[in-house]
């Protein structure tokens, strides 16, 4: 029996309007003079603009996220991070519509692996728009140990994926700090520099997982503006930094898309799949 059973099916739920300004600013943000998604409705990931962490200053904890413990399991590793989903998109959310979340925490999983200690949370949500759910999703967060000397050396690089498509961004402070905002992310891993090198042994400051996933998606509704997106899921292998520009990659098959981002040797960080309706 694992310490933190008693978290698992624990439940929560947020009331929220999927409002016009902070979908403008993710605009922005992806420097969209004209945005390539549906008129008036949420694009795919829209959603995660809403039902934002509302945790007083004085229950901040050194890393900048809220103190451990509440909804989310009292995991004491230092490290944590947002290592993958699997979302369904059943209908449209009106610009504008009052929204609900309703989270379960599924799974909490103590694994042992060759970077040390880890717990995989894994958390479902059901975001409904007019009574009737929208968005189901399961997210996958990773709580790790800090590291404990210097990083191994990296093998070879791959040999490189043949993509349809490919986007160069060249991730800075201001990027990464207008999306924390726009998600009222405070992990100070995504802006505080001395923060992440000293504290969590990062070169630089960390691009966030849902940005990457954000950038995959809309790398995918650019190559098909106005898209029915049905599925998407992602799956954090590497970070990425501030150091250095990275890819966004795209192969179109059947039914939908294979995403990816790269780093500057060609390495995958982030992994994706777009199915359409």
């Amino acid at each position: 029996m694992s310490a933190y059973d008693a978290w698992i099916d624990r439940t929560e739920e947020q009331e929220d309007m999927a409002a016009a300004a902070p979908l403008a600013g993710l605009a922005a943000l992806l420097d969209h003079e004209t945005s390539p998604w549906r008129a008036g409705e949420v694009p795919p990931l829209g959603h995660w603009l809403s039902f934002l962490p509302r945790a007083r200053q004085s229950d901040i904890d050194v890393d900048g996220h809220p103190r451990r413990g509440g909804f989310l399991p009292p995991i004491e590793l230092p490290r944590r991070m947002w290592a993958g989903g699997r979302l369904q998109f059943h209908g449209a959310i009106p610009v504008g519509a009052p929204i609900l979340r309703r989270s379960t925490i599924a799974a909490v999983a103590p694994k042992t692996g060759a970077s040390g200690e880890m717990v995989f949370v894994t958390v479902r949500h059901e975001v409904l728009a007019g009574g009737r759910v929208a968005v189901t999703e399961e997210q996958d967060l990773v709580y790790r140990d800090a590291p404990k000397g210097p990083a191994p050396p990296e093998g070879p690089p791959p040999e490189p994926r043949p993509a349809d498509a490919t986007r160069t961004v060249v991730p800075d402070p201001v990027m990464l700090f207008r999306f924390s905002a726009l998600t009222f992310n405070s992990h100070r891993i995504h802006y505080d520099r001395d923060y992440a090198r000293e504290e969590e042994g990062y070169p630089g400051l960390v691009v966030h997982g849902p940005l990457l996933a954000t950038l995959l998606m809309d790398h995918a509704l650019t190559s098909r503006p106005g898209a029915n997106v049905a599925r998407f899921e992602f799956r954090a292998q590497r970070p990425l930094f501030d150091t250095a520009s990275f890819q966004l990659c795209l192969k179109d098959r059947d039914g939908g898309f294979d995403l990816w981002a790269q780093d500057a040797a060609g390495r995958v960080a982030t992994s994706a799949k777009v199915e359409l309706a």
